[in-house]
């Protein structure tokens, strides 16, 4: 079985999504690149009940090359987030807050320091119709820069070097998506400006955050 190892996390993180709630049914849809093949998830599989063999695996062009199921109806827009991007899997979702925020707004802004790992304030891809390549190019165009992006009126999608990071930025987007949508139930959210933000990246990078270290002798 070609991919043997990407068809088992593409599997896998279909079935996160789903007990995250950031899927339901068939909605959404995630894949793996390895060399010139991609394992992505079945047009119209129950995200929840994955299992690797299901999993299709197509090459950069969109040709089915094993599986007994067709790939998704969104595989143009995972193969654009390939061609354009030095990315190791996709993850798109129908996330219930960030689909909200995508039927009101142009963007999401950079609202908390977190949203620094997506690149900071979220683009909003304008609405094109499911499967088409104006969607795919949509959403292409709003990933530049960054590694996640609302869908409008639909969803997000997330990409990173691999599965395990690209659920957790579908994750931490949607936590994104919550902490604004309650900061603007109270007032206007203050959005963090450019030397607030360049000052998170150099604590971050000073000391280390997000890291485990030992305490050092004596402390």
């Amino acid at each position: 079985m070609k991919l043997a190892a990407e068809r088992e996390a593409v599997a896998a993180a279909a079935r996160r999504l789903a007990a995250e709630g950031l899927v339901i049914g068939p909605a959404g849809n995630v894949s793996a690149a390895a060399g010139a093949l991609v394992a992505v998830t079945p047009t119209g599989a129950r995200l929840a009940e994955l299992e690797p063999e299901e999993v299709a695996i197509v090459d950069r062009s969109g040709e089915l090359v094993e599986g007994t199921l067709a790939p998704t109806s969104e595989l143009a827009l995972h193969l654009g987030v390939y061609e354009r991007f030095d990315a190791g899997a996709v993850v798109h979702t129908h996330a219930p807050l960030a689909t909200a925020i995508s039927c009101v707004a142009d963007e999401l802004p950079c609202v908390h320091y977190s949203m620094l790992l997506l690149g900071g304030t979220v683009r909003v891809a304008p609405y094109a119709t499911f499967g088409t390549p104006e969607l795919a190019e949509a959403v292409a165009a709003a990933l530049d820069g960054r590694t996640a992006a609302l869908m409008a009126n639909h969803g997000s999608v997330n990409h990173a070097a691999d599965l395990d990071a690209a659920v957790e930025g579908a994750l931490l987007l949607e936590w994104a998506c919550g902490v604004y949508w309650h900061a603007r139930a109270i007032g206007e959210p203050r959005v963090l400006d450019e030397a607030q933000r360049t000052a998170v990246i150099a604590a971050a990078v000073e000391r280390g955050y997000g890291t485990t270290k030992p305490v050092e002798e004596g402390e």
